[in-house]
């Protein structure tokens, strides 16, 4: 009886100290929005018979209602924003060209661009030191201009138009993104070496290219 005893008492402290460790499943922090039940049945699935009691000793007390975090909202939502602005081009004969932009979140991916005539359009300017206010959109806008529209000239709406065009079918389909763990928007499978030489294929007029195998 009395070794028994130890036995219990070894185990009861084996479940304590693991309760203490940081990799418990009753922390705050992974799972804010459980109840209480439902931490004592996560614990029982992973093999850990312990008393509520326990589990209330260590377990996070809350001041406030528990509430899923900006980030967390963000994260369950960013299939569905978008960021629009708009952007300008001069053209050769001092025209002002003015080109609307979608942007999905998700996957980087511009949904939609148009060229608009100037329309008593004023420009209102974010925040200075704000790049928070609309990052994403701005960063795409930034990567129009440094890799496509400061190397080229603009004659009117119509070149205007096939110079983005060919540049989004390269952001698209080739450009890789840091975002995107160096994928493109629309995914590219990993080619291995035992696919063939690499070959490189021109894109938005020789600016850029696009590397791949090809079969021998």
């Amino acid at each position: 009886m009395e070794g028994g005893n130890t036995k219990d008492s070894g185990d009861k402290d084996r479940r304590e100290e693991w309760l203490r460790s940081s990799s418990w499943p009753t922390r705050r922090s992974a799972t804010i929005r459980w109840k209480f039940q439902k931490k004592i049945g996560e614990l029982l699935k992973l093999g850990i018979d312990i008393g509520e009691s326990s589990v209330s000793k260590y377990l996070v007390r809350c001041r406030k209602p528990p509430s899923q975090t900006w980030r967390t909202f963000l994260d369950n939502h960013v299939s569905q924003l978008v960021s629009v602005d708009f952007f300008t081009v001069p053209a050769i004969r001092f025209q002002v060209l003015y080109v609307f932009l979608v942007l999905a979140h998700d996957r980087r991916r511009i949904l939609h661009f148009k060229q608009l005539r100037d329309m008593g359009i004023e420009e209102v300017l974010s925040t200075p030191h704000s790049p928070w206010q609309r990052a994403y959109i701005e960063r795409v806008i930034g990567s129009i201009r440094r890799e496509c529209l400061d190397h080229v000239i603009v004659f009117d709406e119509g070149s205007l138009r096939r110079i983005l065009s060919s540049y989004f079918n390269y952001y698209h389909r080739s450009r890789t993104h840091l975002s995107l763990e160096k994928d493109a928007p629309e995914p590219r499978a990993i080619q291995p070496p035992e696919m063939g030489p690499l070959v490189a294929l021109p894109q938005v007029g020789g600016l850029h290219h696009r590397y791949q195998r090809q079969a021998a």
